[in-house]
This record gives structure tokens, C-alpha cells and sequence, in this order.
């Protein structure tokens, strides 16, 4: 199994550059005013297919053998690293087979079909996709890439921060959302290899603080219910994302939905850029408790931009 270190992120880093975008960095005076600090988003809602994703995509499909790729690739997601991996298998004349909850967002499965995805639905439950997912590898043979917490899909993730570190290496610590902890674990290994004073901090839904729980109990723990407006925030911690954000990560600020609307609206409105509702839980976090960063120098990973326009919270 791959090691999951933070030196590996620069050659993961070379070996995807070609296939990725690297993603621009914006800045709000408002937001900087509101905040009172300095504030800088790593926008990558204008990654391809649109989410940060599709870098830890590229690199687990380049990490597989000629052999292992002939029989395609399988996962299971509710959209973001569904249309990620499918993207990114066309882009290299893979097979992709991708199971979705039934609830996964409209746009979210059309993206999969428009990049060539082959699109299994099943009952929105981990057992479900899990299940599923067994199913078409004993059918096809086809390698099983887990979202979230492939070694190889969480260095991909952390080339985000690489870049904003390298953009701006003066940061005093870098917000991310919280899901299945691919993003906040591989943001965690960049800034220990480049910036170990940089401090990381998670921010997820109270409708689904797995990961603050998991935090405070030293073991993974599950959510009951998901009732949340951040889709792609409705899974959990792994066996290799865990580790990782316990050695790392010290602080997990927890959002109300509503602020979750209100950070997203503010983006939207004063930043001009369309994020989704997940992106927007780490700019709530950094709002509630903005106490704690006066003064300092803030990165934001804007995890995604991938809406249903006819779904909009305001």
C-alpha cells in the first residue's frame, strides 16, 4: 500500500499536472472586513468536472498497472468523486463503473453520464453502495478506488494545498470541509511537508460531526442521520483518513445549516462564483468562529462548485 507522507505529494503532484487544472486563488476586501482577517480561497470549483476530486482521481487511475486499468474501475459516491473518477478514466480509456445513492443530485449524475460513467443507483446507505460496489468488482474485475480513503486518492487531494502553499506560504492555517477526509487529510500531509506551522482545521455540519466525535472519542464514529444541505459531507472517516487527521488535525468547527446558506449566499453574492453547499461549511466555520483568526492569514479550499440550480437554499 502506498505510504501516506507528505513528500510524496510534489512527483504525485508531476505525474498529474497534465490532466488537471491548476485552479486560481481569490480574494474578498468584504469578506476580509467581515472576518477581519486575510482570507484566501483556493477556488476549485474551477477544477475540471469542477471539485477538487478529480486530482485524487488522476492519481489512483495512474497509480494502476496497464493490466489493472483494462478491466475498468469501480466506486461508489453521491457526485463529486462519481464525476471525478469517470472524467478522469475517459481521460485515459478506462472503464468507469459508479455506484449512487438515489438521492444523489440531478447534476451530479448527468455530469457522470456526460464524461462516459457508467451509472449504477442504489439505496442511499454505506451497506448499500458497499454492496453494490462488490457486485460489479466480482462481475467485472474491475478495480474498487474508495472516495475518500484510497492512499493514492488522498495524496491527489492534498496537491490542493500544495499549490496554495506554494501560491501564498506565508498562511497561518488552511480551512477545509470535512466528509470522508480525503481533502482535509491530504491538506494536512501537503502543509506538514511544506509548512509544518501551518495549522488545519476541519469544519463539517453539526447534522453530521462524525469527524468532531471521532476527534474527541479517538475512534471512528458514525452519524445517525444525515440531514444535512452539504451532500458530499454525508460520509465518514477511514481507516487511512483517520489516522492522519488525529496526527495533524486539532480543531473541528461544527456549522448550523443556516450558516452553511448564509457563507454560500455570501460567496455567491460577493465573490461572484458558484459553490456548493458543502465548499461553503469551511467560510461558515472561519464566520463563527472568527474570533480565533483576527488578524491572521487564512486559506480556504473551495472544495466544489457542482449545483443543481433548480435545488438553491435561497
Amino acid at each position: 500500500m502506498t505510504e501516506l507522507n507528505g513528500k510524496l505529494i510534489p512527483s504525485c503532484y508531476e505525474k498529474i499536472s497534465p490532466y488537471i487544472h491548476r485552479t486560481p486563488v481569490l480574494t474578498s476586501r468584504l469578506i476580509n472586513d467581515i472576518i477581519g482577517a486575510e482570507v484566501y480561497f483556493k477556488c476549485e470549483n474551477f477544477q475540471r468536472m469542477g471539485a477538487y476530486k478529480m486530482r485524487g482521481a488522476t492519481h489512483a487511475l495512474l497509480c494502476l498497472s496497464e493490466q489493472e486499468r483494462s478491466k475498468g474501475v469501480v466506486t461508489h459516491s453521491s457526485g463529486n468523486f462519481a464525476q471525478a473518477l469517470a472524467l478522469a478514466a475517459k481521460s485515459l480509456g478506462v472503464k468507469a463503473y459508479i455506484v449512487m445513492p438515489t438521492t444523489a443530485p440531478e447534476v451530479k449524475k448527468k455530469g457522470v453520464v456526460e464524461y462516459g460513467g457508467i451509472i449504477y443507483e442504489c439505496e442511499p446507505t454505506l451497506v448499500a453502495r458497499n454492496a453494490m460496489a462488490r457486485a460489479i468488482q466480482d462481475k467485472t474485475g474491475a478495480v474498487f478506488l474508495h472516495p475518500s480513503n484510497d492512499p493514492d486518492v488522498i495524496l491527489g487531494q492534498g496537491t490542493a494545498a500544495y499549490e496554495l502553499l506554494q501560491d501564498y506560504p506565508d498562511l497561518d492555517c488552511i480551512l477545509t470541509p470535512v466528509g470522508g477526509g480525503g481533502l482535509i487529510a491530504g491538506t494536512a500531509l501537503a502543509a506538514a511537508f511544506m509548512k509544518p506551522s501551518v495549522e488545519v482545521i476541519g469544519t463539517e455540519p453539526f447534522e453530521v460531526d462524525d469527524a468532531y466525535r471521532s476527534l474527541e472519542s479517538g475512534r471512528i464514529e458514525g452519524n445517525e442521520t444525515t440531514n444535512t444541505i452539504a451532500d458530499g459531507l454525508k460520509t465518514q472517516l477511514g481507516s487511512n483518513t483517520f489516522p492522519v487527521i488525529r496526527k495533524y488535525v486539532k480543531k473541528i468547527i461544527r456549522v448550523e445549516e443556516h450558516e452553511i446558506v448564509e457563507a454560500m449566499r455570501l460567496i455567491w453574492e460577493r465573490m461572484k462564483i458558484i459553490v456548493e453547499p458543502s465548499s461553503a461549511v469551511a467560510l461558515a466555520g472561519l464566520y463563527r468562529d472568527r474570533a480565533d483568526f483576527k488578524g491572521k492569514k487564512v486559506g480556504i479550499i473551495i472544495s466544489g462548485g457542482n449545483v443543481d440550480l433548480g435545488q438553491l437554499p435561497f
